[in-house]
């Protein structure tokens, strides 16, 4: 009997590349694996709606089920986790010292609905007091100027967006002090080649992020898979399937991750960093499933909404299928 033929695109993680390599087989499917970075996937996957299967930012997902064809159904799989203090950048010349010098400051943001500026925003709102529309945010290409929203915005007037200029790019912005500062997912090329102009707001961030999880128990989820609408109405039984399969693609990195024979990645203290890590978040400390996620993810869904980018604050289970919500038992 002949498997459906679906194509997935998703970036090369190791918890995925057993499934990207056959390892792990999907029930009933015959998958042809596309690895692509991320702002590629999502542009195409958006724009095109190119593939069956792909991963997706969660705020792109969440804002697409607000379109009249809601155009994706999600899994819940989640490939990409990022706690995201690390990622605010500002220019050492304006005196940004703490979270509270943000406001009425002008940060890049490569886009607006960009998950991990959602979080950024929602943690710097409740944890420091910086209230959302306190910033006028500047959007535009990171390192090459012309970056669009992917998904057009229809925000509330109090929250202040501005496109940079055509041939202007947000990491060359900030070195030279057009902007304050930058919340990005990539770490911009003037931090990465060491311009002294440029440094991170919290330069010690691991003790802020660990703490950040000790008081919240929240492990920023930045990317779910979907599927084609289309798709998943004709074979409602894929869902499951992918499930399955990703989640045993997870399985077999935990287990490279605990061998300590010979290092399955290049990190020298690989075997500690996963100690201290199985200490602070438990054994399967990049939870996949419904349950498990289920906090996380409506502290992300009130973010989007507050944030002017969900029309309403959504409930966590109707962002995926329905089958995938629960599992059998023995």
């Amino acid at each position: 009997m002949s498997k459906l033929a679906l194509t997935l695109a998703c970036w090369d993680y190791d918890r995925t590349r057993a499934l990207t390599d056959g390892r792990v087989q999907v029930d009933g499917i015959d998958l042809t694996c596309l690895s692509l970075p991320v702002e590629e996937t999502f542009f195409r996957m958006l724009r095109h709606q190119e593939f069956d299967v792909a991963e997706m930012s969660l705020s792109s997902y969440v804002m697409s089920l607000f379109r009249p064809e809601r155009p994706f159904v999600a899994i819940p799989v989640f490939p990409s986790r990022v706690f995201r203090h690390s990622s605010i950048y500002v220019n050492a010349a304006t005196g940004i010292s703490e979270p509270g010098h943000l406001a009425g400051r002008r940060v890049g943001n490569p886009e607006y609905q960009m998950t991990a500026n959602v979080w950024i925003r929602g943690i710097l709102a409740e944890d420091y007091g910086v209230p959302v529309n306190s910033v006028t945010y500047c959007t535009g290409g990171e390192e090459e100027p012309g970056r669009p929203e992917k998904l057009p915005l229809n925000l509330p007037a109090d929250i202040r967006v501005e496109r940079i200029g055509p041939r202007q790019t947000l990491s060359a912005m900030l070195a030279t002090g057009e902007i304050d500062a930058l919340y990005t997912a990539r770490t911009p090329s003037c931090f990465g080649h060491g311009d002294d102009r440029v440094r991170r707001l919290f330069p010690d961030f691991v003790p802020i992020e660990r703490d950040y999880f000790r008081r919240t128990r929240i492990f920023p989820i930045m990317h779910t898979v979907v599927i084609r609408r289309a798709v998943y109405e004709r074979s409602p039984w894929i869902a499951q399937s992918l499930h399955k399969a990703f989640s045993a693609a997870q399985q077999a990195t935990y287990r490279d991750l605990r061998e300590t024979a010979a290092l399955k990645a290049m990190l020298p203290w690989l075997v500690s960093h996963i100690e201290e890590t199985r200490r602070e978040m438990g054994e399967d400390f990049w939870p996949y499933g419904y349950e498990r996620n289920r906090d996380v993810l409506a502290t992300f869904l009130r973010y989007s909404h507050e944030q002017g980018l969900a029309k309403r604050r959504l409930e966590p289970h109707e962002l995926f299928a329905p089958e995938t919500l629960e599992s059998f038992t023995i």
